[in-house]
């Protein structure tokens, strides 16, 4: 398999893959709204909801019709939607159930490594030394920022800074990494919007299986307008515009360097999470989140 074309970066693909970082840094403070009013299950299944309506009329409108899939498809599509809507959904709200938006956010900069670890060991994708310093100077940012600073006490005590919470975001981490990848072959033979329509409807009804018993338990009379806002917000934004830029950028440059601009979602998640929750923003965050934006641009140099 031939590798991912750098050169195919343009300043528009740049510039969208940035805007999926600012929307997906969003998608922190409307799911934690969203894990403290919902059980984490209909938190998920109320996004993909208006997800999945949403993107079935864009599909419809792009490209006509949706395609009949044959039977590789069908099971990569699962696959997409099980690794990043299902498992990465769960994870998600059940991280923000119980740790601060901004917080759960900086666990994004480990997605890229993740990623291109994986890629390396699937794909033999071949990074380069100077890609893989830019690699390691990331982790080392995202440590910093997981670690509140603390690098060496957390390393003896990891329970002391690694709960329930931080735990079920690493899992949203290597969800999101699997469904990077698994994108790849999947884009061989769809088009990134019917990619990602697929996908998300095998998502939503893997998370309609556990939704549907905890319907009786929520009383929806009660439910603030910040609730329904925050709903359509992850649905519109945080998941349909967000996924098919994202898509676009795995289909030009391959999914490690796409998976790169993740590396912004920390910060936004810290600014957004400190300038509408009121959350503080920690020294370690800044250093941390700067080291990683170094190893961001070491990666994406040319």
């Amino acid at each position: 398999m031939k590798t991912a074309n750098f050169s195919q970066m343009t300043p528009l693909l740049a510039l969208k893959l940035v805007m999926v970082a600012a929307l997906w840094g969003g998608t922190f403070i409307a799911g934690r709204v969203l894990a403290q009013s919902l059980p984490l299950t209909i938190a998920a299944f109320g996004r993909f909801f208006v997800a999945s309506i949403l993107l079935v009329i864009v599909a419809v409108k792009m490209e006509g019709k949706l395609p009949r899939l044959n039977r590789e498809q069908m099971f990569l599509t699962a696959a997409l939607g099980f690794t990043g809507i299902f498992l990465y959904n769960i994870c998600f709200f059940g991280a923000l159930a119980r740790v601060p938006a901004g917080r759960t956010s900086l666990f994004v900069s480990l997605t890229p490594i993740v990623t291109a670890v994986l890629a390396g060991l699937i794909f033999s994708e071949r990074l380069g030394l100077r890609r893989w310093m830019g690699i390691v100077v990331a982790l080392f940012g995202a440590m910093v920022v997981i670690t509140r600073g603390d690098l060496i006490s957390s390393f003896t005590d990891i329970g002391q800074s690694l709960g329930l919470g931080e735990f079920m975001m690493l899992g949203a981490v290597f969800s999101w990494a699997a469904y990077t990848l698994i994108s790849r072959k999947v884009l061989e033979t769809l088009s990134p919007i019917i990619a990602s329509t697929y996908g998300i409807l095998w998502g939503f009804a893997f998370l309609s299986i556990g939704a549907i018993r905890e319907f009786k338990d929520i009383d929806w009379m009660l439910l603030d307008w910040r609730v329904w806002t925050s709903v359509f917000y992850l649905g519109a934004f945080g998941t349909v515009l967000a996924f098919v830029w994202y898509y676009q950028g795995i289909q030009a440059v391959g999914p490690s360097r796409t998976a790169i601009f993740t590396n912004l979602v920390p910060a936004f998640g810290v600014l957004f999470s400190a300038t509408l929750l009121g959350e503080p923003i920690l020294i370690s965050m800044v250093v941390g989140g700067l080291i990683a934006v170094l190893g961001v641009s070491l990666v994406n140099k040319k």
